[in-house]
């Protein structure tokens, strides 16, 4: 089994940001980037399937700042290859760009296993995983909180609503949105940080056809507040008073 993770950096919302000046976008230049957390998630899964079956685990990724050491950092955790896929795309780049991309590596690749996480920051609606299944004509299956190899697939356990989980049995190839790994990510010791820091991240140019975005932000824009709360003050008697006063001008109690 050859297991192809996708990663990705994206804007550390914990930190305080801005927009730019068209507000179509977060102003990039000054905010801290880290990896995506569900694509962290999926390595950990390649990893431990590769520890169960003895797969192959290549971890890519588009190029642009700060992909080196996230890549280096995928060798240390037990990743066997690396690569990433030069570009002249925007940031952020549309989940549906961002698939032809891997999609075409992945075919040069010979993987039979897509591993990526379920959703970004930047792509809430899970799309990456969804669209390499439809440009590779694989199977594909989101919001997988674990993996078990099978004699003919991989068995994945997807998470639903209310509690519920199904066992799906998926022929490979195959694309899987990965939401949480069987055990936490791993801790990568400063050591063996240190082995990788020097290895050079190979760059794989891949041949895709340039399409115009299907969808393109128009606007972006902070909440804002639209009421308040109102305290109510007073002894216990005086508050219940006003309370039932306000549930009935709101017709919440009728008389």
């Amino acid at each position: 089994m050859h297991i192809l993770v996708v990663l990705r950096l994206v804007p550390d919302t914990d930190e305080d940001f801005e927009l730019t000046e068209d507000g179509k976008g977060i102003d990039r230049e000054w905010i801290g980037f880290k990896v995506n957390e569900f694509d962290d998630h999926a390595l950990e899964e390649a990893v431990l399937l590769k520890e169960a079956t003895g797969a192959k685990v290549t971890a890519v990724a588009l190029d642009g700042e700060g992909v080196d050491r996230l890549l280096q950092t995928a060798l240390a955790r037990g990743a066997d290859a690396v690569a990433k896929l030069p570009h002249a795309l925007p940031d952020p780049v549309p989940a549906h760009a961002a698939a032809r991309l891997v999609a075409a590596y992945a075919r040069e690749s010979g993987c039979d296993l897509i591993l990526t996480g379920v959703q970004t920051v930047e792509d809430l609606f899970g799309q990456l995983a969804p669209a390499l299944g439809a440009l590779l004509d694989w199977p594909q299956v989101s919001a997988v909180s674990a993996l078990k190899a099978d004699a003919s697939g991989v068995l994945a356990q997807q998470e639903y609503s209310g509690g519920f989980t199904a066992a799906h049995l998926v022929q490979l190839p195959a694309v899987l949105g990965i939401q949480a790994a069987s055990k936490p990510p791993r801790y990568v010791s400063g050591s063996k940080l240190r082995d990788v820091l020097s290895t050079k991240i190979p760059s794989h140019s891949v041949d895709v056809e340039e399409e115009p975005n299907a969808v393109e932000v128009e606007s972006l824009r902070f909440q804002e507040s639209s009421g308040h709360a109102e305290m109510l003050e007073g002894d216990a008697e005086s508050v219940a008073a006003r309370l039932a006063s306000i549930l009935r001008e709101r017709g919440f109690v009728k008389e």
